[in-house]
Parts: C-alpha cells; structure tokens; sequence
C-alpha cells in the first residue's frame, strides 16, 4: 500500500484517483483537489486539509482523527464509519454527505454546514 506521510501535495490535482487504504499521516494537503477520489480506509490522521476539495469523496471507514477540515467542501462525501476525532471543521460544507456511524467526538464546529444543510456553530468561541 502506498505511503506518502509527511507529504507535501499542497494545491495538486488528483481528481478521479483511487488511494484506498493509502497512508498519509501528517501530509500537507492544503488547497487539494480530491473531488471524486477514492479513500476507502485511508489513514489521514493530523493531515493539513484546510480548504481541500472533497466534493463526493468516498471516505468509508477513513482516519481524520486531529485533521484541520478548516474551509474544505465535503458536500456529498461519504462518510459511513469515518474517523474526525478532535478534527476542525470550523466552515466546513457537509452539505447532502452521508455519515452513518461518524465519530465526530471532540470536533470543532464553528460555521459548520451540516448533511441537512444547517450550520452547527456549537464550537464557536
């Protein structure tokens, strides 16, 4: 499986690639464009994703525990049994994602668009 932690692909474009089961621990993914990517399973944790673009990305059973979501789209996503353990979602757009069985324990929600497309500002300081 491959192994890119630490990591910096800031800004690329990897539209349409399949990373399932793909370890990017710690990674600066800042800005990314991941829309319609395959994560299955993927290890994430502590991974710089701030305003990354996961439109309909498929994140089943993925690691984002510590992850700074700040900003990214994550409309549509899937999210059955994904890890966001202490993760920043603070504007974060989840709008129509599925997220049966998310761990959200410990997330930051500030200007969060939840699935339904309300915003949760539960975080907010």
């Amino acid at each position: 499986e491959a192994n890119l932690s630490e990591a910096n692909l800031s800004e690329a474009n990897l539209t349409g690639v399949d990373l399932t089961g793909i370890n990017l621990t710690g990674a600066n993914l800042a800005g990314i464009n991941l829309t319609g990517v395959n994560l299955l399973g993927a290890n994430l944790a502590g991974v710089n994703l701030r305003a990354a673009n996961l439109a309909g990305v498929d994140l089943r059973g993925a690691n984002l525990s510590g992850v700074d979501l700040s900003g990214a789209n994550l409309k549509g996503a899937i999210l059955w049994g994904t890890v966001l353990f202490k993760a920043n979602l603070t504007g974060v757009d989840m709008t129509g994602a599925s997220m049966k069985g998310t761990n959200l324990d410990g997330a930051l929600l500030c200007r969060t668009k939840m699935p339904s497309g309300r915003e949760d500002n539960s975080g907010c300081k």
